[in-house]
């Protein structure tokens, strides 16, 4: 996944920003309480960034008490990654 991540460095995408992307693009949809546990620190300044450039989005929101808003990737990710559709995400070992 690195490979596919590797130009957006040059962009201004720190580390801890790809690594949310990351999570969102292979676990979508999914809460910010979610991503924030499988990193372990708060994401919310990346995920703001994200939103911003226009890379995820919110769209939904999980049936459970406070209805979380889930944060999925957008079409301009795809276009920005080369990819056609999410099936292209190279495979990753869970």
């Amino acid at each position: 996944i690195e490979s596919l991540f590797e130009k957006t460095r040059s962009k201004g995408y720190g580390a801890a920003t790809l690594e949310v992307l990351s999570i969102i693009a292979y676990e979508q949809p999914i809460t910010r309480a979610q991503i924030d546990h499988l990193r372990g620190v708060s994401s919310d300044y990346s995920l703001r960034l994200l939103q911003d450039r226009g890379l995820i989005e919110t769209r939904g929101t999980l049936d459970v008490l406070g209805s979380p808003r889930l944060f999925r990737t957008t079409e301009k990710f795809l276009r920005d990654f080369s990819l056609a559709s999410l099936d292209e995400l190279p495979a990753v070992e869970r």
